[in-house]
């Protein structure tokens, strides 16, 4: 079988890839140089609501996030993120606001990370990654779950700061696994949740829970939700996933039974299927593959053997 290294070369997760961008965190504190870099000619910025951004189609056929230089960009208070600098030092911020600008040549659209996480180039999709993530959070941690007092932004929208018993809250994030099980006659196990479209299969997936190792998750999680016990456990790589506030382990694990019972609650069926059933499946429509977005389709792809139509 083809490793993982050798797989991703060619097939990258979506959101995971290498953007260039160094975060320097070490410049979130440093006020005076957050001025400077805000006020810089080169500097871009762009704006996210709602969890999305715009974007444009470019001449050449490429997809852009819509950045500007920081002195056209919305005036915002509070609500400006900085993101990190690339190889040449141009600085990314990100405003929170809530709603995206209009524009006037009307060619640029809105999109979320499920639609321009496809369509990005790694920089352009790190970068959104980053800002999205911050402003859920942002949105949803307003207060000190210590006294309940109004926080304030620091640190570039990295930190929330309680002005009334000093705590410093921080992005959270919460670790998920996801895997691919298989079993001894090397068939995999692909399950459908309650609310997807008719025929959608993907991968199990879960959150891990306190005091529990990620594999103790994978082997709970499989039991849980489709009755199967599980064995060995190999992680793979990872993905963020700002939906709002997790980041995807993803496993390939070994199943020691085949008995299915799924739990009706989460997944709604849940099959095995070998190589050649799924392409089966797949020609007639039977069943839906996951979206390229996420790292569970690179997870089948890596034991299907090719790319999932």
């Amino acid at each position: 079988m083809t490793t993982w290294t050798e797989y991703a070369a060619e097939r990258p997760i979506t959101l995971s890839g290498a953007s260039g961008i160094d975060r320097a965190a070490h410049h979130r504190l440093d006020e005076a140089w957050l001025s400077a870099a805000w006020s810089h000619p080169s500097t871009r910025v762009f704006v996210v609501s709602g969890g999305q951004a715009l974007i444009d189609d470019t001449p050449d056929g490429r997809t852009e996030l819509v950045m500007t230089p920081a002195f056209e960009a919305p005036v915002t208070e509070t609500h400006r993120y900085f993101l990190g600098q690339d190889e040449d030092g141009v600085a990314y911020f990100a405003l929170q606001k809530d709603a995206l600008p209009g524009r006037m040549d009307q060619s640029a659209r809105p999109a979320g990370l499920r639609e321009a996480g496809l369509l990005l180039s790694p920089r352009d999709a790190g970068l959104l990654v980053h800002a999205v993530a911050l402003e859920n959070w942002q949105r949803l941690h307003r207060f000190c779950s210590r006294c309940g007092e109004r926080t304030v932004i620091a640190a570039a929208g990295h930190i929330r700061r309680c002005p009334a018993c000093g705590a410093e809250h921080y992005p959270r994030t919460d670790p998920a696994v996801i895997m691919l099980v298989t079993d001894d006659r090397d068939r995999a196990l692909l399950g459908r949740q309650m609310h997807w479209p008719e025929g959608r299969f993907s991968t199990l997936a879960g959150f891990v829970e306190p005091g529990e190792s990620i594999e103790q998750a994978v082997r709970r999680e499989v039991a849980e939700e489709a009755g199967v016990t599980v064995g060995d456990v190999e992680y793979v790589a990872s993905q963020p996933w700002p939906f709002p506030s997790s980041l995807m382990l993803g496993f390939m694990a070994r199943a020691t039974s085949a008995d299915i019972q799924v739990d009706g609650e989460e997944i709604h069926e849940a099959r095995w299927f070998s190589r050649d059933e799924l392409r089966a499946a797949f020609k007639t429509g039977e069943v839906l593959p996951p979206t390229g977005i996420s790292i569970a389709a690179r997870l089948i792809e890596l034991w299907y053997g090719e790319p999932l139509p």
